[in-house]
């Protein structure tokens, strides 16, 4: 069962939520994964309380329903993990110039939908989405699917990335749209030590 400081190991480079959500899973830029932090419910809701979806209460309260309903949380992880495909799907083909498959935008319609429907509007300055009174064991997923039709709708698609180093998608947001790590103290520090590393070879060589 994974906890707060399992998730935490995972570092929030996707520079939106629904990014950071396709995030959970780790590997090689190519390829199928090789890790996954998400393998039950729990872990959902964990993931979902460090990236400030879920307040403590709202976590806890999640927690019980866990134990209280195991069929609804289990169905609800599986939904998740089935939203967190094709949205990997959908980011990965923008990442790499390609338009996603209209019936994948479809899904994600249909979940729009679905999470707007047990939403309100809150003024916080201005009005936005809130989730506050949804006690459904689907609440950790909505806020996810949201941040994906906004990135769609109003981000600048050509910022959306593949980290060269790993798996992991970002939303590049450097003023000459150069950055090419997930993070520079990650697969960005690695990539200039393969690099020192080579270059010492190559002096030595000659």
């Amino acid at each position: 069962m994974e906890t707060l400081g399992d998730v935490t190991r995972l570092r929030r480079v996707g520079g939106n939520l629904a990014l950071d959500f396709v995030n959970t899973r780790t590997g090689p830029p190519v390829g199928a994964p090789d890790g996954d932090v998400l393998t039950a419910y729990p872990g959902l809701v964990a993931w979902a309380r460090y990236a400030d979806v879920l307040t403590e209460a709202e976590a806890a309260a999640l927690r019980r329903l866990a134990r209280d309903d195991p069929s609804g949380t289990r169905v609800a992880f599986e939904r998740s993990l089935h939203v967190r495909d094709y949205l990997d799907e959908i980011f990965r083909r923008l990442a790499a110039g390609r338009d996603p498959d209209p019936t994948v935008l479809a899904r994600l319609r249909d979940d729009e939908a679905d999470a707007l429907g047990h939403a309100q509007l809150d003024r916080a300055g201005v009005y936005a989405w809130s989730w506050r009174d949804d006690r459904t064991p689907a609440r950790p997923l909505r806020p996810v699917v949201h941040a994906a039709v906004q990135l769609l709708t109003s981000g600048a698609l050509d910022r959306i990335k593949g980290c060269e180093g790993c798996r992991f998608l970002f939303h590049d947001e450097s003023k000459n749209r150069s950055r090419r790590w997930c993070s520079m103290d990650d697969c960005g520090t690695a990539e200039k030590m393969r690099r020192y590393v080579a270059a010492r070879r190559t002096r030595a060589a000659r």
